[in-house]
């Protein structure tokens, strides 16, 4: 197949500006944090949230979220850092790319986990209303690695195979005609996974305002939705990687995680969706939650109970 018949892939990733590089996949990493602060910050709202929860939230979630993310990159793919030839420094250039979803999720969850006890808001709440940014986010930032031409698939000559350059680290490799050397045409797992994503977010949504999901269930969807595409592209992927028995690292995760995710989907079925006035949740119960309605003109931030109030969910 010829490349030009294929999707292109960039040939360059960081710009100068100044003495200032400019790094594709920092800016698409940023840009997925902002749609998914803004997701949930309507989202967090429409379910009876304080307005500015979602940004203080963010403050201790992102950071911990990115070390978390660089980390189990750094364990599940150890050969470019402490392999022969390795650089161990490169552990910290996450600039470079690589931040492992899984690391993020964990580590990420426990920021927000400090940050919603400090605020006084219950976890699964927060989970639910993020659950569909968090997804939005992931399919951003793999655009990322699409401007490294990184996690790319096996060799395919599919209409929709990806273009992909031999790459110096910051841009392709140009040969002896001046062009770039092409390695070849790939299944663009980046983008299965980018396409994935956004199909979960949308599924997430739906049944979020279909079954008013709570108490971590729309949360623990996005787990179990992402989980199911992510365990095929999975095994599209040729980038070094960990493996245990023949089989990568991730495919392991991957398959404990989903199903732990089904497992509490199934152990929280039939819940109502707890009920919250300024993020803090009241007990359960048609009591409570006619209680809390009554006050709902002095707060203006509840979520009274029914399906009569779909239409003023901002994102589900």
């Amino acid at each position: 197949m010829s490349a030009l018949a294929a999707i292109p892939s960039p040939t360059q990733a960081v710009w100068q500006l100044g003495p200032l590089p400019i790094r594709a996949y920092a800016l698409c990493i940023i840009a997925g944090i902002v749609a998914a602060i803004w997701i949930t910050e309507r989202r967090w709202v429409a379910r009876g949230g304080a307005p500015g929860d979602v940004l203080d939230i963010a403050v201790w979630a992102v950071p911990f979220g990115i070390v978390g993310g660089r980390l189990y990159h750094v364990v599940t793919s150890p050969r470019p850092y402490f392999g022969e030839d390795g650089d161990p420094l490169r552990a910290f250039a996450i600039w470079e790319g690589g931040l492992g979803i899984w690391g993020a999720i964990a580590l990420g969850g426990v920021g927000a986990w400090i940050a919603c006890r400090r605020r006084g808001i219950p976890l699964p709440a927060f989970g639910d209303a993020v659950a569909p940014g968090l997804l939005v986010a992931q399919a951003i930032g793999r655009l990322g690695n699409w401007f490294n031409n990184e996690l790319y698939g096996r060799a395919t000559d599919l209409p929709w195979a990806l273009t992909v350059y031999r790459w110096d680290g910051t841009r392709a490799v140009v040969g002896p005609d001046g062009e770039p050397v092409v390695l070849g045409t790939f299944h663009p797992t980046f983008l299965y996974e980018l396409l994935w994503d956004l199909a979960a977010a949308a599924l997430v949504v739906w049944a979020d305002r279909r079954f008013r999901l709570g108490h971590g269930r729309a949360f623990a969807l996005y787990v179990a939705s992402y989980c199911a595409g992510r365990l095929w592209i999975e095994l599209l992927r040729t980038d070094p990687a960990e493996t245990f028995a023949g089989v990568r690292l991730n495919v392991f995760t991957t398959v404990v995680v989903g199903l732990l995710a089904v497992a509490y989907l199934v152990w929280q079925r039939g819940r109502p969706r707890e009920v919250l006035t300024r993020g803090r949740q009241t007990p359960d119960g048609p009591a409570a939650a006619a209680a809390v309605a009554g006050g709902a003109g002095e707060t203006g931030e509840t979520e009274p109970p029914g399906d009569d109030d779909r239409g003023r969910h901002a994102g589900g």
